[in-house]
């Protein structure tokens, strides 16, 4: 039997979200190994999103089933005011499951995703908001330009080639290139190749300048374009994640990215804050141990144990 009036009945207004919510994916399941230093990673992807965006936004987190060490840094940064929505999943979701449940709860207007290892420039959120709104039926942003599969932005080139000016040429810098393909382990050597041998393109229109193309690591978009492609089935936990750059150019979306370095991929260590990008460390001579630990048979029958291990205990 209830007992006197609740107090909400009397409060007269409520608090109203932010009309963008970014949105950041996390999964850190132990601290040791290629997961060491993860959760510094996810620390800094915060500090920085937050740092002078250049628009106000509610931070949106959703864990995909960490450890406990994670789950209690999370809930202090929210009770100290600096997440706004925070969701724990019991377990690994996959990216395709996440996504359904942490885009469709978003509460704001536009959504600017990130995975937990980006690394953010000020005015990051500004630009790419810019180009959301000046481009006409635009997919998504991304808030970095670098090279990307062209067949994911066929439907760009398409419209750009009737309604905007359309330049082709090597307008992204080779240091702003190298340094986000050095940070997904390619070498130096390989992406001179890959520099030389391929273009970008370049798109300006109503004054507003961007590049072709976006990824699905980072990006910013309508949460109403976003639901037209919602709920994604995914049954792995990665690899599947471009579905949603076909698809969206499947349907003739705009893919487009802005033209200055506002975001880069950390991946899963603090090497390139400490200058380490692209620096192989000079030791002395492998020993017997090293060598036999590097032959191909070997390397590929220990590597294959340690993913079955990590399947038993996580998957």
């Amino acid at each position: 039997m209830r007992k006197g009036q609740n107090p909400a009945k009397f409060v007269s207004q409520v608090a109203r979200p932010q009309r963008i919510t970014a949105a950041v994916l996390t999964y850190i399941p132990f601290l040791s190994g290629f997961y060491a230093e993860t959760l510094d990673v996810l620390k800094v992807c915060l500090e920085s999103m937050r740092r002078d965006a250049g628009l106000p936004f509610d931070l949106l987190v959703f864990d995909n089933g960490s450890c406990a060490e994670a789950r209690d840094y999370l809930l202090r940064e929210q009770a100290e005011g600096r997440i706004q929505y925070l969701m724990f999943s019991e377990k690994n979701l996959g990216k395709g499951g996440a996504w359904n449940i942490m885009l469709a709860a978003a509460p704001g207007e536009i959504i600017a995703y990130a995975d937990s290892d980006v690394l953010f420039s000020p005015g990051w959120l500004l630009r790419s908001v810019e180009i959301l709104e000046t481009f006409p039926n635009v997919g998504m942003v991304t808030a970095r330009p670098f090279r990307t599969p062209p067949e994911f932005y066929r439907a760009t080139l398409d419209w750009a080639r009737e309604h905007a000016i359309l330049e082709q040429g090597q307008f992204i810098p080779w240091e702003t290139f190298l340094e986000f393909n050095l940070s997904l382990g390619q070498s130096e050597d390989e992406n001179r190749k890959v520099y030389a041998e391929t273009q970008d393109w370049r798109i300006t229109y109503r004054g507003v300048t961007a590049m072709a193309g976006a990824s699905h690591w980072q990006f910013t978009a309508y949460k109403s374009t976003l639901q037209q492609f919602l709920p994604f089935d995914m049954d792995k936990p990665m690899g599947q994640v471009r579905q949603l750059d076909k698809r969206m150019n499947d349907a003739g979306l705009l893919r487009l990215m802005v033209a200055e370095p506002l975001a880069m991929n950390m991946s899963n260590t603090l090497g390139y804050l400490r200058g380490e990008l692209g620096k192989e460390k000079a030791g002395p001579k492998r020993g017997l141990m090293r060598r036999l630990l590097e032959f191909g048979p070997v390397k590929k029958a220990l590597l294959a144990v340690y993913h079955r291990i990590f399947q038993w205990y996580y998957a």
